[in-house]
């Protein structure tokens, strides 16, 4: 099963619509959004994908943003942390503004993945047996582009592919 991760929208709706456009176009159905969508507008882009949301430091009104999601498709989630298995996989997911949340995650050995944002850099390291993705940001340029990860969970091979 392919995987969208997503984080640090802010807002960026043509990013996030050319994100959306690839992922469909490749026949991915289900995306991790790892914080900061920031509005509800933007949240009712991703209308239509089942969405993981995590609440990001940026999301005023996230709340509102996951009963969108969960009530468009009923299997999103959302909430300050995502913990699960999903297509077999153990996975959890927090944006990463809380101090060692990312960490505490990764170090405990649960998850086979843990997926965050918050700082906008790309991140594909190990912690233990634990594979730790940042996505990077689709709404920001700083730190090389904007860009989001395309992940194979059976088989761990990941792309990242970058939108104007």
């Amino acid at each position: 099963m392919q995987i969208g991760i997503l984080a640090d929208t802010h807002n960026r709706n043509g990013s996030l619509q050319a994100a959306l456009a690839y992922l469909s176009n490749n026949g991915i159905e289900t995306i991790f959004h790892c914080g900061d969508v920031t509005s509800i507008e933007t949240a009712r882009l991703m209308v239509g994908f089942t969405v993981h949301y995590v609440y990001g430091n940026g999301d005023a009104d996230a709340n509102a943003i996951r009963d969108l999601l969960i009530s468009a498709n009923p299997a999103s989630t959302g909430g300050l942390v995502f913990s699960a298995e999903l297509d077999g996989v153990s996975i959890a997911a927090t944006h990463g503004h809380v101090t060692g949340k990312v960490i505490a995650l990764a170090a405990g050995g649960t998850y086979t993945y843990v997926f965050h944002g918050h700082t906008h850099v790309q991140k594909d390291q190990m912690i233990g047996k634990t594979r730790v993705i940042n996505p990077g940001s689709l709404g920001s340029y700083r730190y090389g582009g904007r860009t989001l990860c395309v992940l194979d969970l059976k088989t761990g091979v990941s792309e990242y592919p970058s939108f104007e």
